[in-house]
């Protein structure tokens, strides 16, 4: 895709997050849709290119009553949105489609109309063969795995994932929509309930029910519609490994590494460039990992830099301003959520408002380090 060429329109979460039993999981998906479409002023026969993960693509044109000329159903876990995003723009520039609608919704605490995870492993043959076997239990049990190396070898403490969630629940403190709000200190963290060694319940995401929406069209087209343009700038994708244990080095991710390079390089930026970041935090060691894969940090020094409040309120990189998936909203899959709080941010409409931001970066995991999506986004048509 071209730099700028590209812009989101249309930006939106469903009307409640948290816990939302009376609606099933294509319910959100339409909600979260209507939402975008009404904050870019479209109607569902103004769209002709749908994306999503979750549910088919196929679902979720029929549900709005929507015939597209480009579907995508990539589904790699909870960045998936990330690389329909990336997919997307190159669509939109290839002149497959005009106005794509990228969508998200799930029921992660309710499990109204739920379907199975197939996101990383999921279920596969290969890590039902050679990692179930030996008693992980979801995502808390399998990303210990990658962890313990990691803090062995750069002498990360549990303090150190403990202030990853305290800075983060300071910046929910600042979001009205946020799940968790109340301030929490180190010790709180540290004193809350084991769930698998190394983490705590208070470093783990929280499990809730929403969705998310956006919409892209060509920039040409974006200064028509109601909302401020926030422009892709640069975009990446990678997968790694469907198996947890055979990642080529716990110390970092392949797959992070790769995304990330080519975000930057295709956004020609450097970081001192980016005003803000968004790093997808199922439990409180990946915001580390994604400072050091992306450049931020060198390797086994994203502790100090979080712990000297660089990411935090009034520092040098605002990171996970909404609170991130520890403490605003996580409802299994939470790349979606990630990208609305880098719009609302370059819209000048977020809670806790980064001032003057210029360009976000959006990073996301899917599975447990099996694939990543990077996305640049920029409200400088440049």
């Amino acid at each position: 895709m071209k730099r700028n060429s590209v812009a989101v329109v249309g930006a939106a979460e469903t009307t409640e997050l948290g816990r939302i039993p009376d609606m099933s999981t294509i319910m959100l998906h339409a909600d979260a849709a209507l939402n975008a479409m009404k904050d870019a002023g479209l109607k569902p026969t103004d769209i002709d290119g749908v994306a999503t993960a979750g549910i088919s693509p196929v679902e979720l044109a029929h549900y709005l009553g929507i015939t597209p000329t480009y579907a995508d159903g990539t589904s790699v876990g909870g960045c998936s949105f990330m690389l329909h995003v990336r997919h997307a723009a190159a669509a939109i520039d290839a002149g497959l489609c005009n106005t794509v609608l990228i969508t998200h919704g799930e029921s992660g605490r309710s499990r109204v109309g739920v379907g199975g995870f197939r996101g990383g492993g999921g279920n596969s043959s290969l890590s039902g063969q050679f990692e179930a076997p030996y008693g992980p239990v979801g995502p808390p049990s399998m990303f210990t795995i990658p962890v313990l190396r990691y803090m062995k070898t750069n002498n990360v403490t549990e303090e150190d994932l403990a202030m990853v969630a305290v800075i983060q629940r300071e910046w929910a403190a600042k979001n009205p929509r946020a799940s968790m709000k109340d301030p929490i200190t180190v010790d709180d963290v540290l004193n809350s309930r084991m769930i698998a060694w190394p983490f705590r319940m208070l470093m783990c995401c929280l499990v809730t029910d929403g969705g998310g929406a956006l919409i892209l069209t060509s920039a040409e087209r974006a200064k028509d519609f109601p909302q401020k343009p926030v422009y892709i700038l640069g975009t990446g994708e990678s997968v790694e490994t469907p198996m947890v244990s055979q990642m080529n080095d716990f110390n970092y991710s392949t797959a992070f590494r790769v995304s990330g390079k080519k975000a930057f390089d295709t956004a020609g930026i450097k970081h001192s460039d980016v005003d803000h970041l968004m790093i997808y935090d199922a439990f409180a060691h990946l915001p580390l990992y994604g400072l050091e894969d992306l450049g931020f940090c060198k390797p086994g020094e994203a502790k100090d830099f979080v712990n000297e409040r660089n990411t935090a309120i009034g520092g040098k990189l605002p990171l996970n301003t909404n609170g991130g998936g520890l403490s605003y909203m996580h409802s299994g899959m939470y790349g979606m959520y990630a990208m609305q709080e880098s719009v609302r941010q370059l819209r000048g409409t977020a809670a806790a408002q980064v001032p003057n931001a210029k360009v976000s970066i959006s990073h996301g995991v899917g599975g447990m380090f099996a694939a990543s999506g990077t996305i640049v986004f920029t409200n400088e048509k440049g």
